[in-house]
């Protein structure tokens, strides 16, 4: 199986090194050249696209997208939509975000919730999932849909943020989040890839949604690094994207990734994700 990826970033490059074995060949853009073991790198960006991403999409026999919208289009389909429709690809991958949902007031909610996005960047998606769906009813490709919860692993966790003293115990009464550790994603990719749906959508996400400041005291108790003191959400410094995501408020269920692919999550809560990393 050739594995095509279009955005190896931070999550797609960590489900290529942990699979690397089980493809043939791998290939994937990135905005500028990079040496990566194993990989055949192709430049994709506003300003560059290397010719011969055409010839590869042409040997594609798996395609993981993982490139957010932009100006409301789905930058992998408005380039090479026609190429992607051609391809022997039986299965696609698209990245997308739990986002979609907006805000359900602290609700529980699953993969028959309708979306309900609250931003710009989230009625993208809505409409970059939509498009990918699309391609796949249009050409009878296997594609499907996986909604990440906030993502964190090695490099990425409360660990790094208290080490470099940009840590913040926000506190804003009945919040919660759900996250979702980097390798349980891997996973679920994987076993996508052996069961692959057509117009499948996942929620890929841990089993309990938290409070973030449970999460940064929990983290600093293990690394045995100084607790922030908790702030007040209403008086926190916050950039604008940050803020958003405090308007959304919502608990969101994995049950169909158990039921389904067989998944069984290696880091069903953020505690043993950060013993995990510790």
């Amino acid at each position: 199986m050739n594995l095509f990826v279009f955005g190896l970033g931070y999550t797609a490059g960590h489900f290529v090194a942990r699979e690397r074995a089980r493809f043939a060949s791998v290939t994937a853009t990135r905005q500028s050249p990079a040496a990566i073991d194993g990989v055949t790198v192709r430049v994709l960006s506003p300003e560059e696209t290397d010719p011969l991403l055409a010839d590869d999409l042409a040997r594609a026999d798996a395609i993981l997208v993982s490139i957010p919208p932009d100006s409301g289009h789905d930058p992998a389909l408005h380039a090479f939509g026609d190429a992607i429709a051609a391809s022997p690809a039986r299965w696609i991958g698209y990245l997308s975000t739990i986002g979609i949902y907006g805000d359900q007031a602290g609700a529980w909610i699953d993969e028959t919730t309708p979306p309900s996005p609250s931003h710009p960047r989230t009625r993208d998606r809505v409409a970059a999932e939509d498009a990918w769906l699309a391609l796949g009813a249009r050409t009878g490709k296997a594609v499907q849909v996986f909604r990440l919860s906030g993502i964190y692993g090695p490099g990425r966790n409360a660990f790094e943020k208290l080490r470099q003293g940009k840590a913040q115990r926000i506190v804003k009464p009945g919040q919660v989040f759900n996250r979702i550790h980097v390798d349980d994603i891997a996973t679920t990719l994987a076993a996508s890839l052996d069961r692959p749906r057509p117009g499948a959508i996942y929620n890929v996400t841990d089993d309990e949604p938290a409070p973030p400041q449970d999460v940064t005291a929990f983290a600093a108790d293990l690394a045995g690094l100084p607790l922030p003191p908790a702030v007040d959400f209403d008086t926190a410094t916050l950039s604008p994207m940050a803020r958003s995501f405090y308007g959304e408020n919502k608990r969101v269920r994995n049950r169909l990734i158990r039921e389904e692919l067989g998944v069984e999550l290696a880091y069903p809560t953020y505690r043993e994700g950060l013993r995990g990393l510790v």
